[in-house]
């Protein structure tokens, strides 16, 4: 009879020096982060190499917080709005639009907003869950 494992395992699928991709050196969490931060860098060499100023950049740079707001409400509400603002789909969909009808600020803003969501998965800030601010599609928050 086998016993089922609550960890997968998958030796077929290797990081650096034959690790597996859960290892300590690759964990699902340091993956994620490493794509935030490539999200981040992205965003803001997208937005200076089309002409956008440092001060417009820092202003705009922590707007999709304000989400933050939904949690004066209640958890549900406040993941919701949260998901909307911190998902990479919104600022994607926001410049292919921009590009599309040739609206720059538009471009630029898309630009922050993904440099923003970067910012906040290199922090380790994911997609909220309903139960809490602290429960993320990255992990837990702070202290377990």
């Amino acid at each position: 009879m086998q016993t089922l494992s609550k960890t997968p395992t998958n030796t077929n699928t290797a990081g650096p020096k034959g690790l597996p991709l859960g290892s300590s050196f690759l964990t699902m969490s340091t993956l994620l982060r490493m794509e935030g931060l490539v999200y981040l860098c992205g965003g803001a060499l997208a937005y200076f190499q089309f002409g956008g100023g440092w001060l417009v950049f820092a202003i705009f740079f922590l707007a999709p917080d304000v989400s933050l707001a939904g949690y004066l409400l209640n958890a549900r509400i406040a993941a919701i709005v949260y998901n909307v603002a911190h998902s990479t789909l919104g600022p994607l969909v926001l410049a292919l639009a921009a590009y599309t009808v040739g609206w720059h600020a538009g471009g630029l803003a898309a630009a922050i907003w993904f440099a923003h969501i970067g910012f906040d998965r290199v922090l380790g800030y994911g997609l909220k869950h309903f139960s809490g601010f602290a429960d993320t599609h990255l992990g837990r928050i702070g202290k377990a």
